[in-house]
């Protein structure tokens, strides 16, 4: 201990002083854990993160998957949006933060898991002990160990009858290489390991390693719309600290606001005076436009600003692409507004404006999946009370006409005429299915049914096997998936990212209702598919279209040439009716008056294609 008599007087009173100080702000960061839980879709993590908030008495779990707050997802079963919540756990005498983020486990909401990815030290990799590695486990395992995370192994479900916890325990070690014992054996549903998780948490995963005394540095890696708040941004500190009240910018917005409330994170937002370096928490500073706050941006203080941005995570990039519409036209500058808002909340949406002949204004939006395309529809129903049609969807191609020049096209009307082009590139995708021995056989015949080439087959452990596949990705984004799952009685699972792009011959197909094409409903398509998918779009369409009091002619075109055609027959009324008896050529005065008629409604009649329509395509088989 430092003696007052045995140095000079502002030595000893500093050094009692750093005593009492530095070691307290020391003891918090170190004290600090930030981690997430990454599993694929069902496996039980919404649950396990449940026992975890009950076992740190955060919250009283009144209800399974407490942090999936959304209808939707209560639902469907899925955590659709990553959820951050700080818990505190006492060990020892001491008290750990432990700020936990759930994530999703669909493929489609892989940008979400990234995210989450960013703003952790460590991941709690839960494994289902039914059914072993899944291809969204491997996907987010990898994801995880590129920014260097540290891996907790857990086998969940352990309670189940048909738990085969030693041939999962088996498939973990050769997947990442860990000692058996590492491997945690817990249940969400009877709250087994738990205990053995936090304290796993505490011992293996790193405290954050920023400096307290450097300039502000944090990163925004969420961020939700308040109608009486503004927006709220999410951030986890890097470096340096923050106090309610501060000046601070956003970095690549160039934007200056006054930190009007932080906080932290629970089941609610607890308001704090100040946070420091290694915590997640959130900041209210009144703003009202949403595209001021970018997920990935950097929050620092204007009286000490930070010279450089933090690396934020790599910009998203759409899989699907669609058209959405307002069904009143004058709706458009709401779904405008509506679309801002959901996009705060859900980075991975991307939406333009674009304008069609057969629905008016609306927006071409960007998709990671037809599930989150589903999903996003459902939200602007009601989150937003927007009612909107939504087109068939389609990916973006690399049209190079004859002068070489090359050309993104994401919608068939924005094609240019086949006679200036020279040839199309279409995106192709890396596929990987791991499935049981015995569903190889019809796999294999749909993926081939899909334009794949097999790559590799790899046998995992027992009688499981990952195939790899390179695919088209304008083949999968449709009905690949369900029908996946219905070939493999659900136990195939399925993950891909993007490879690059390769020339295909691909057509354009269009629809005609009486001779007039409908652009919503025009599609490209592989030329060896398209005869066979034009005729089944119009004998979808013939059952789907209301009758009028006139023929609809619906016609599949390729260019000029008309490849099928359907006829939805026009309603009658019975004009020979009041005639009884009488001469011939009354009755067929009659008939040629009716027959003027039809063709005059026929000239101003107009075709009113329902939305189920514009989705026939997604559901043909």
């Amino acid at each position: 201990m430092f003696c007052r008599h045995n140095f000079p007087f502002f030595i000893w009173y500093f050094a009692r002083f750093s005593l009492y100080l530095y070691p307290k702000r020391h003891h918090m960061q170190k004290n600090i854990r930030n981690f997430c839980i990454i599993a694929h879709i069902d496996h039980g993590k919404s649950t396990l993160a449940d026992r975890l908030l009950e076992f740190t008495n955060t919250i009283e779990v009144t209800e399974g998957q407490m942090l999936d707050d959304m209808d939707l997802e209560r639902e469907r079963g899925i955590t659709i949006k990553s959820h951050a919540i700080q818990m505190e756990y006492k060990r020892d005498g001491e008290t750990y933060i432990l700020n936990l983020i759930d994530t999703p486990g669909h493929v489609d909401f892989s940008y979400e898991v990234s995210r989450s990815i960013a703003a952790c030290e460590g991941a709690l990799l839960v494994v289902d002990a039914t059914q072993g590695v899944q291809a969204q486990t491997i996907s987010n395992l990898y994801m995880a160990i590129d920014h260097d995370l540290e891996i907790i192994p857990i086998v969940n479900k352990c309670d189940m009858p048909n738990a085969m916890p030693e041939e999962v325990e088996d498939e973990i070690v050769d997947l990442i290489g860990c000692k058996p014992e590492d491997i945690i054996r817990a249940s969400g549903k009877t709250g087994q390991g738990v205990q053995e998780i936090l304290d796993a948490v505490v011992d293996r995963i790193q405290p954050p390693c920023g400096d307290e005394n450097a300039p502000l540095q944090a990163l925004i890696f969420d961020s939700v719309f308040n109608p009486f708040r503004g927006i709220i941004a999410y951030f986890k500190i890097v470096n340096g600290s923050i106090k309610s009240g501060e000046q601070v910018q956003f970095i690549n917005t160039g934007k200056e606001y006054k930190a009007d409330e932080i906080g932290v994170l629970k089941m609610d937002m607890v308001p704090r005076k100040e946070l420091h370096c290694g915590n997640v928490g959130y900041i209210v500073s009144g703003i009202k436009t949403a595209t001021e706050v970018k997920v990935g941006d950097t929050i620092t203080s204007l009286a000490n600003p930070t010279r450089e941005a933090i690396a934020g995570f790599e910009e998203v990039k759409p899989m699907v692409f669609a058209g959405v519409y307002p069904i009143e036209t004058e709706d458009f500058e709401n779904l405008r507004a509506s679309l801002e808002k959901l996009q705060l909340n859900d980075a991975s949406l991307t939406f333009q404006p674009e304008s069609s002949v057969a629905l008016g204004f609306g927006f071409r939006c960007g998709f990671l999946g037809l599930l989150h395309m589903e999903i996003v529809q459902e939200r602007l129903d009601r989150e937003f009370n927007m009612d909107v049609i939504t087109t068939v969807p389609n990916v973006s191609y690399l049209v190079y006409d004859k002068q070489g020049e090359v050309k993104e096209v994401h919608n068939p009307a924005g094609m240019p005429e086949p006679t200036l082009i020279d040839h199309i590139e279409e995106p192709y995708i890396h596929a990987s299915v791991i499935t049981t021995a015995n569903f190889i056989g019809p796999i294999m015949t749909l993926c081939l049914g899909k334009r794949g080439e097999l790559l590799r087959q790899d046998f995992i452990s027992g009688n499981r096997v990952e195939l790899q596949y390179a695919m088209p990705l304008g083949e999968i984004v449709i009905d690949f998936y369900d029908k996946l799952k219905s070939i493999s009685k659900g136990y195939a699972s399925f993950d891909y990212h993007q490879d690059g792009y390769r020339p295909s011959k691909l057509v354009k197909l269009d629809i005609l209702l009486n001779g007039e094409p409908v652009d919503a409903l025009s599609t490209l398509t592989h030329v060896d598919n398209s005869v066979d998918f034009g005729r089944r779009m119009c004998e979808k369409l013939k059952d789907l279209l209301p009758r009028q009091q006139f023929d609809i002619a619906i016609q599949a075109a390729i260019g000029a040439k008309i490849s099928a055609r359907e006829t939805v027959k026009q309603v009658r009324k019975d004009v020979l009716a009041k005639c009884y008896g009488g001469d011939v050529s009354r009755k067929r005065k009659l008939l040629e008056k009716q027959k003027k008629g039809k063709k005059r409604m026929k000239q101003i009649g107009n075709v009113q294609v329902p939305q189920k329509a514009f989705l026939a395509v997604l559901k043909l088989d």
